[in-house]
């Protein structure tokens, strides 16, 4: 199991996996020499990376950042009372982490089929508000990350 700085809080186990909330230690996640994600959520609905303003979901792909396309999801709305987070979306799953960051209040619902699969392919996944996830960005190297953004809610 991973260290963690004492804020953290580990949800788990849920079905054999464990989903890490909150803050990770430095030494899990800080960057080398060659660069980290600078990552904001200025306000509901934009979010800031390396200077670039995003007024949609985002997908960081190992640095590379993209839109979210939800419509895959959009199947399982009235179930969740909002469009989730399901694994028939493209899911950056390189890498042994992926960060989900759930929106300004924490609405965005991740799957419980998101952590199975996770778990299957040994992807590591850390949840919490976009705020926060951002916060945690910072300290990576651009070309290990992988991040699921909600901008809204």
């Amino acid at each position: 199991m991973l260290g963690q700085a004492p804020r953290s809080r580990v949800l788990g186990p849920v079905s054999g996996y464990y989903v890490i909330i909150g803050v990770i230690s430095e030494s899990q996640t800080k960057g080398e020499e060659d660069g980290i994600m600078n990552a904001k959520l200025v306000s509901f609905g934009e979010i800031e990376i390396d200077g670039e303003h995003f007024n949609h979901d985002v997908i960081i792909e190992q640095g590379a950042v993209r839109k979210r396309h939800k419509k895959a999801s959009k199947a399982y709305r009235d179930r969740y009372g909002h469009t989730p987070l399901s694994v028939e979306e493209e899911i950056p799953w390189q890498g042994e982490r992926l960060y989900i960051g759930t929106g300004m209040y924490g609405s965005l619902p991740v799957m419980p089929e998101v952590l199975a699969e996770a778990r299957r392919r040994g992807v590591e996944v850390v949840i919490d508000k976009s705020e926060v996830i951002c916060r945690l960005l910072e300290d990576c190297r651009p070309a290990d990350l992988n991040a699921i953004l909600h901008v809204t809610c």
